[in-house]
């Protein structure tokens, strides 16, 4: 029997976004999101729950199906509960989220615009930045691993996205994916030249590997990577294939002291979408 799921699909520079208002259990947060995901349904990069807070400080909990964490869905989330609050134009607020796969709240700064949203948000800092020659493949890979409590990106640099370039990393992801048993694996193509960042994000638990047009955790591991790298403050325009994602980070005593990024989102759709969900797993 088909489910009726309430939906909201947002545009946080291309990365599409599907945001759950249904209230499932847990354990079909997975089926749910392959389902909405696929061609034939309501199509998008990625699938976040909107749950009720623990923190009474939080607006709400955004809550991903693979348990990871994603700037660009708090994004997402932060301009639909603005959205919601009736934000006028060219007016400010601030939302604060309780989100998967960080045990930190995002604070997010909300900007209406003409036709869309313009949003700052508050990003995980990570627990370690380190350099690594690997073998790969054959031949000596240099490695940017930038570790987080619950995932892992790795930053390549490269001086072009080729089809070859873009094999291997899909296989290092799943490679890491089986080794390292992180919630989430990322691989971030890099050119340094022109800060082109073409972002490869795989969730082993939902066996999801898509590479995304926008990436606001990995923007901010870029960021975070040019501080470390630089030992100071930086400010970097991220330009992906959905559009560009600033990025603000400090370096200070050997660590990250803050790390945030920016970007436009657009609400895009609204409705019902209707799947074959096991109805004891409904929790009204």
């Amino acid at each position: 029997m088909k489910q009726e799921i309430d939906f909201i699909k947002v545009n946080p520079t291309q990365n599409m976004t599907i945001l759950v208002k249904s209230n499932y259990s847990v354990e079909k947060y997975k089926d749910i999101a392959s389902k909405m995901m696929a061609y034939d349904s309501v199509y998008a990069e990625q699938v976040g729950f909107i749950a009720k807070p623990a923190n009474k400080q939080a607006a709400a909990r955004l809550q991903m199906a693979g348990d990871e964490f994603c700037g660009n869905a708090c994004m997402a989330l932060a301009a639909l509960i603005a959205a919601e609050k009736g934000l006028k134009q060219n007016d400010l607020t601030e939302i604060v989220l309780e989100v998967s796969g960080t045990d930190s709240l995002i604070m997010c700064q909300v900007k209406k615009t003409s036709d869309e949203y313009y949003c700052q948000v508050t990003m995980p800092i990570p627990k370690k930045i380190e350099q690594k020659t690997i073998k790969y493949d054959g031949n000596d890979l240099n490695i940017i691993i930038v570790r987080y409590q619950e995932f892992i990106h790795i930053v390549i640099e490269v001086d072009e996205f080729s089809k070859t370039v873009r094999e291997k990393a899909q296989s290092l992801a799943k490679l890491l994916g089986v080794t390292l048993g992180a919630g989430l694996i990322g691989i971030l193509l890099y050119n340094p030249d022109s800060y082109e960042l073409a972002p490869l994000i795989y969730v082993p638990y939902l066996d999801s590997m898509i590479w995304e047009r926008g990436c606001g955790s990995g923007t901010a591991s870029i960021g975070a990577y040019l501080a470390w790298k630089k030992k100071g403050e930086i400010v970097a325009k991220i330009k992906q294939p959905g559009g560009t994602i600033n990025v603000f980070a400090t370096y200070d005593i050997e660590e990250i002291t803050s790390l945030s990024i920016e970007g436009a989102v657009g609400i895009v759709a609204q409705g019902k979408a209707f799947i074959d969900v096991n109805q004891n797993n409904i929790v009204r």
